[in-house]
This record gives structure tokens, sequence and C-alpha cells, in this order.
């Protein structure tokens, strides 16, 4: 059994300029997504996917593997970029040049640093446990977003619920509405090879386990607001622990 980790860290971040590598609290970003990845015990390669030599050796200084530079064009390089053609590209690198192939990979964001081993370890429990294709780490959405609360304004100006019902519709009694997830970008774990499934090539598979995880773990950054509130976060989750 091989799983890969892969760390996608590209090095033209517009929101937060230079935020892979940008000091939060005592080490740069990328590295608690590259503490709590070895610490898990779970994989036997751990790499890093940027276009960035700045990043690589960052990452590299605290024990990930840098064995390529993405390539910077626009597809796996750019504004645009898509994780399936970015991991398509890693993994394929390593099947080439090193005759590599792991039987599930992980995608590991730096932007969610509060992530923790054990979640990396009960996400790959749980795939194993299950047979499942892919298993996404969620957070539960705040009961006042509910999906069947939340409306939206359609072409004629008019209040309606997101499927379309009229407002008198909404459940109002909170123990009475279904759950719903958000996917909170910390764990993608999934066969590696429906990358290259000729049909249809992506990292979900038919069957996607939910891998739930508590909010408090949950910070997602992308704005420098989410950069504040992920770094306090950090600070009171650093403090339990002492």
């Amino acid at each position: 059994m091989k799983i890969l980790g892969v760390i996608t860290a590209r090095g033209g971040s517009k929101g937060i300029p230079g935020k892979n590598i940008k000091p939060m609290l005592n080490m740069p970003l990328v590295a608690y997504t590259i503490e709590a990845a070895k610490k898990s015990g779970i994989f036997d390669r751990l790499i890093i996917s940027t276009d960035d030599e700045k990043i690589a050796e960052v990452a590299q200084q605290f024990g990930c593997e840098a064995p390529f530079m993405r390539p910077k064009t626009e597809e796996l390089s750019g504004d645009k970029a898509a994780h399936l053609q970015v991991m398509r590209h890693a993994v394929s690198w390593l099947k080439e040049n090193e005759n590599y192939h792991p039987d599930y990979t992980m995608i590991l964001q730096p932007t969610s640093p509060l992530r923790q081993p054990f979640h990396i370890k009960e996400a790959v429990k749980l795939i194993l446990k299950t047979g499942a294709d892919s298993v996404v780490s969620v957070t539960e959405v705040p009961d006042h977003f509910n999906c069947s609360t939340t409306m939206t304004i359609n072409d004629k100006g008019m209040l309606k619920l997101i499927n379309g019902d009229p407002v008198y519709k909404r459940i109002s009694r909170r123990q009475d509405r279904a759950k719903n997830y958000w996917s909170n970008g910390m764990i993608y774990l999934f066969r590696t090879d429906l990358l290259f499934n000729e049909a249809n090539p992506n990292f979900y598979g038919e069957n996607t386990m939910p891998y739930i995880v508590e909010q408090k773990y949950s910070g997602d950054i992308d704005l420098p607001s989410d950069w504040d509130e992920v770094e306090e976060a950090m600070r009171r989750l650093n403090n339990n622990n002492l």
C-alpha cells in the first residue's frame, strides 16, 4: 500500500502575496502542513508541487521533497489552474521519472494550517475501512446558513428558497432540518487511478465518504481577513495544547 501526499503551493497568490511562506506565528504557513503530514506517519512519499523556487526551498528545509518544479504554464500555474491538472502532472512525473506508482493520493493545501496529524490518519482509516473511491473533509454548515432556510432573489425580484419554493415552505424548526456540510479544503484523499480515468478523470469517483471535522480546525486562508482569523484560531489551539 503506497500513499502519496502532495502539497500544492503555487507562487502567484494575489490576495495575500507570498502567503505560502509568509510567517504565521513562529513558522512559514506551508510548514504547518508539512509537519502535520510527517507526524501522521501515513505517507511513504510527501512532495510539494510548486512553480516557485523559494517555496520549494522552504518546503525542503522542513523535510518535504521537491522532486520537480511545476511548469509555469497557465494550465498548471495560472490564476485558474485546476487541481486536477496539477495532480495529474505530479503523479505522471513520479511515474515516468521515478517509477513510483501510489495506490492512494492525498491533496494537502497549505491554506489549511489547522489540520492535525490525527485528521490525516483518520481519513486514511476511513477510506480503507469503507472501500470508498475518495474521502473529503467537511464541516457542518452553521444552522443559520442551512440550505432549507437560505433564500435567493429571482428574476422578478422576489424572495424564494434556493430550490425555487416560496418562502413559507422554509423549515422553521432547527431540529427538523437536515444537516448541511461544506468542503473545508483540508483533505482530499482518493484512489490514484481516478486521475487517469479515460472517460472521466477526477479525484472523487462515484463513492465519496465524508470525513467530518470540527469547526475549530476548519480554517481556509484566501483573503487577508482569513489570515487573521486562522492565526487567532491557531493561537487558541496552541494554548489549549499547552
